[in-house]
């Protein structure tokens, strides 16, 4: 066990936060890949069944449920001269980079069998290199800072080139890397553009890491004086670790990430079956796309930490998951009122576009205000237990978003099947039947999950006011019945 220790609430420079935030370039990089086209890839490019290939992307993650808190839990009681999560950070680059480019680049003359059993090894692989760098990453939030908003400011700022990520990997994939080329006049069916993609994303996400490491490796001096670890038993350690993952408000944000990001997995797989299929997209409206989500991630850059400021952090990331939820789903209503203009119409991908940015950046906002809350829990536990364990709460915040690239591809893949959706469908030849069933399951099951998961959000038991009382407490000598609890 370590000694209790807590991070003073200090204001951060903006070249920190920015070099800091740029490290979450990589996991939106790696999140669109996996999250907007691992599945169809597998299943229209190398001709798997989307169920077969949607099951296998999901029973991976089943692996992360174990890794994740692990890799979190060793990070806390890592002792070196460059810290608990530096060590980590570095050493996660060049297997990232690598599994990456294997992802996309599966060996000829396997067959079926052999494609599915590559893509869940590889899946596995990549998916641990990722929390190796993420999970300690993202636990830094908490030992930069203390101080109740600045938190939320950090975030914002790993949100937006989170996001960043997602919109140039976009831009490349529809600009170059899937653009028609000879003999593929859709280039979304050609494997050599996913192969290129591979070694460019590889590329750009080694950079990220390593820039965020360096930039904050000065910062390692600063962080809370934690004591050595005691050696203890196996079973000692995975009990502490089965106490620390019993705090309430952690397992309240755990429910409600793992719908929310679950939907977010469900859009982004099914992202260019709809856009295609259903908004009758070109591939000028795919570039389209990928600026509205910048837009959406700026504007969610400025809102959640004026949000946060203003109110308590519970609700308003339960509204912004409300008011994301209905500008996602209303285009959907629109046209089954038939109160949209044609697939063939112009305007039409212009309106699903920006209804939808409008959507994601409300969703954006509340994900910003969670992963802040998140923070905040890390002195909730270590009033009660006495350790600093940032990173096996993080390591749940990841495990939710990669439930978009596992069990929100599962959902996706479920989605197509009761749509009976055709494989290797070309745009005007799937039935309006199909398109119907289709566009009815996604946007109802999305409204049910989200409107579930701002209910739970609302039940997270403190705000400001008990985080500062936390916080002297710790600085002084702590007594849990002193803190207010906010029901």
């Amino acid at each position: 066990m370590s000694t209790a220790a807590v991070a003073p609430p200090r204001r951060l420079s903006r070249g920190l936060v920015v070099a800091y935030g740029f490290g979450a370039v990589a996991y939106g990089v790696k999140d669109t890949g996996f999250g907007g086209f691992l599945l169809f890839f597998y299943n229209q490019v190398m001709g798997l069944p989307q169920a077969t290939v949607s099951f296998v992307i999901m029973a991976a993650l089943l692996i992360d449920a174990a890794v994740d808190p692990m890799i979190g839990f060793l990070s806390d009681r890592t002792r070196s001269r460059w810290g608990r999560r530096h060590p980590w950070m570095y050493a996660s680059a060049l297997p990232i980079m690598m599994l990456y480019v294997a992802v996309w680049s599966p060996p000829s003359g396997l067959g079926a069998t052999g494609l599915l059993v590559w893509l869940f090894a590889i899946a596995v692989l990549m998916r641990s290199a990722v929390s190796a760098y993420e999970v300690p990453s993202v636990a830094l939030t908490p030992e930069l800072t203390g101080d109740y908003d600045e938190r939320t400011r950090v975030l914002a700022w790993r949100y937006l080139w989170g996001w960043a990520g997602v919109v140039a990997t976009l831009l490349a994939i529809w600009l170059w890397f899937l653009a028609p080329a000879p003999g593929f006049p859709d280039g979304k069916l050609n494997p050599a553009g996913y192969y290129r993609l591979g070694i460019a994303s590889a590329l750009l996400m080694g950079f990220a890491i390593l820039v965020s490491a360096l930039a904050t490796h000065r910062e390692i001096p600063k962080f809370p004086k934690l004591g050595a670890v005691k050696a203890a038993r196996l079973r000692d350690s995975f009990g502490e670790l089965r106490d620390t993952l019993r705090n309430r408000a952690f397992a309240i944000l755990m429910t409600a990430g793992v719908l929310l990001y679950t939907n977010q997995g469900v859009i982004s797989a099914l992202g260019v079956y709809t856009a295609v299929h259903i908004w009758g997209f070109h591939p000028g409206d795919f570039v389209m796309q990928a600026l509205s989500f910048a837009v959406a991630a700026s504007i969610a850059l400025l809102a959640a930490p004026w949000l946060g400021r203003r109110g308590s952090k519970p609700k308003i990331a339960a509204a912004a998951v409300v008011c994301g939820a209905m500008f996602i789903t209303v285009p959907y209503w629109l046209r089954f009122a038939g109160l949209l203009p044609p697939a063939s119409d112009p305007v039409l991908p212009f309106i699903a576009v920006w209804v939808s940015a409008a959507g994601t950046a409300c969703n954006i906002s509340g994900f910003i205000l969670a992963a802040s809350m998140m923070a905040d829990v890390v002195e909730d536990s270590e009033l009660r237990t006495g350790r600093r364990d940032e990173g096996v709460f993080f390591a749940g915040s990841f495990f939710m978003q990669k439930c978009t690239s596992g069990i929100g591809i599962f959902g996706a893949g479920v989605i197509l099947s009761l749509s009976h959706f055709p494989a290797r469908a070309l745009p005007g030849q799937v039935s309006a039947a199909v398109l119907d069933r289709l566009a009815l399951v996604h946007a109802s099951s999305y409204l049910a999950i989200a409107l579930v998961a701002a209910f739970i959000l609302t039940r997270f038991p403190f705000g400001r006011t008990e985080h500062q009382a936390r916080l002297a407490l710790l600085a002084g000598a702590p007594t849990l019945e002193a803190i207010p609890q906010q029901v």
